[in-house]
C-alpha cells in the first residue's frame, strides 16, 4: 500500500483508505502482491511435493539444520509459509496428490 499512496500522492495523514487509494491507482479487484506470493509458493509447493525423493530440489526443502541457531527470534522458513499458505486458504496438507485438484486450489490454472 505504501508504493500506491505515495503514487497516489497521499499521506497517512489524510487518512484515507486503503480502498479509496486503490480506486485513484485503478488497481481495484486486482490481486495483491501477498495473494500472488502465496499462489507462487503453493504451486512450487506442489511440483516439488510430487517430485522423486532424491532429487534435489526436494532434499534441500526437506533438509533440516542440525545446528543451532543465533540469538534472537528465528527467521521464518519457506516452509513455514507455505504452512500458513495452506491454512490460510483452509486447504489439507496433502492436496498435492491430486494434480488436477492441487492445481484449482493453489490458484493454478491447467
Amino acid at each position: 500500500m505504501y508504493v500506491l499512496r505515495r503514487s497516489a500522492r497521499k499521506s497517512r495523514m489524510e487518512r484515507t483508505k486503503n480502498e479509496s487509494i486503490k480506486e485513484i491507482m485503478g488497481v481495484k479487484g486486482q490481486p495483491d502482491i501477498i495473494d500472488i506470493i502465496q499462489k507462487k509458493r503453493l504451486h512450487w509447493c506442489g511440483h516439488v511435493k510430487m517430485m522423486a525423493a532424491e532429487r534435489i530440489p526436494k532434499l534441500i526443502v526437506e533438509w533440516i539444520l542440525l545446528e543451532r541457531r543465533k540469538r534472537g527470534r528465528p527467521r521464518k522458513t519457506w516452509i513455514e509459509g507455505v504452512q500458513a499458505a495452506v491454512t490460510t486458504r483452509k486447504l489439507e496438507p496433502d492436496h498435492w496428490r491430486n494434480r488436477e485438484e492441487w492445481c484449482l486450489v493453489s490458484g493454478r490454472r491447467q
